[in-house]
């Protein structure tokens, strides 16, 4: 690849895509990032190193038009809310195949979930979503290589957001049956590291299950959190209550968008494991060390000095361009102490307001 050539980041105002570009042009690589509002692109410390590109999914004009001269593409693009994200999620695949087809982009990469080992139509809509948007860029005959995860861990992460959020608002943790279910979460600077490997990645399109280095219970992950905030939180094992009751219940605590935290929660009664890890030998840099969660954990919790200049973040802790509904009252200091910064609002609170 030339060193003109360039990459194109979709979703570059999102989470992952905000940590990528920084990472892409640490290793020289020509960026562009697509903003659905390319006058949002100013929030980021990187904008003035990247070309911006005003780009609408669900316009294929504007899809072609961000993808003229772009040698790979990086689709990082998800709905998780409303009746028809699947709809909206595959109409806009199939814009951005066929746009890549036409403008002649060599190479595809697609952050997605990890699949579970059993019938598609017993998936959750959410991980079925992302695999029926695998399938359409593969189809497009590019080169397309999905990167499947399961739980990124990181501060401004999602899923990372749910655990902090009900940990620290929730007196008791409820352990449904469910909640036995195995994860293998992945801190987003590895995921990060994974993604901009496929750069150099070449071959038929395939997909990589990424994870770190621990694979425990869903009631585990949330016990490690406590621990690692320094919280105590009882638990009491609820046998059969439903995931959709507790994603009704966790959208209500949490301030996570609602809708995103019902689908999620909607794919936590299977597990979501790696089932091979040769991406650590085929996208990561020789003798890379993953890392665990306890220190994942501990590095979301330090939030860094006021002033500190963007560019040396740590990615797994908070970015000013996270979005407003991250963070919680916990923080970890350079000591490795606990603070609670701040009085979290009871439940009862919550719901007067």
């Amino acid at each position: 690849m030339t060193d003109s050539a360039r990459v194109l980041v979709t979703g570059a105002s999102g989470y992952v895509g905000g940590r990528l570009i920084p990472e892409l042009l640490r290793r020289g690589h020509h960026v562009a990032g697509a903003f659905t509002d390319a006058a949002k692109a100013q929030r980021y410390w990187w904008s003035d190193q990247i070309d911006v590109v005003e780009f609408d999914v669900s316009d294929e004009q504007s899809v072609t038009d961000g993808l003229q001269g772009v040698h790979t593409a990086y689709y990082l693009i998800h709905g998780l809310g409303g009746e028809d994200f699947m709809e909206k999620d595959a109409q806009g695949a199939r814009n951005f195949a066929r746009s890549a087809q036409q403008t002649g982009v060599r190479r595809i990469v697609y952050l997605s979930g990890i699949v579970p080992p059993v019938e598609q139509d017993e998936l959750s809509h959410h991980i079925a979503s992302r695999l029926q948007v695998e399938q359409i860029l593969t189809e497009s005959g590019i080169p397309t290589y999905s990167l499947r995860a399961a739980i990124l861990l990181g501060s401004g992460s999602t899923s990372f957001e749910i655990v902090r959020q009900l940990s620290e608002r929730l007196p008791v943790h409820t352990v449904p049956t469910w909640m036995q279910s195995q994860v293998q979460p992945i801190a987003v600077v590895d995921a990060v590291q994974a993604l901009a490997g496929c750069m150099e990645h070449t071959g038929e399109s395939r997909s990589y299950d990424i994870g770190g280095p621990d694979t425990m219970a869903y009631a585990e992950l949330l016990k490690l959190f406590t621990a690692t905030a320094g919280l105590t939180r009882p638990e009491i094992d609820v046998p059969l209550l439903p995931t959709g009751l507790v994603g009704a219940l966790a959208g209500s605590i949490a301030d996570v968008p609602k809708s995103t935290v019902e689908s999620l929660v909607e794919s936590l009664h299977e597990d979501m494991v790696c089932n091979e890890t040769d991406f650590r030998t085929d996208l990561m840099p020789k003798g890379y060390e993953l890392i665990g969660v306890e220190e994942a954990f501990e590095r979301a919790l330090q939030v860094p000095d006021e002033g500190t200049d963007p560019a040396t973040l740590d990615p797994i802790g908070p970015w000013p361009q996270d979005p407003n509904w991250a963070g919680g009252a916990i923080e970890r200091d350079d000591d490795g102490d606990t603070h609670n910064t701040g009085i979290v609002r009871s439940l009862v609170d919550r719901f007067r307001n």
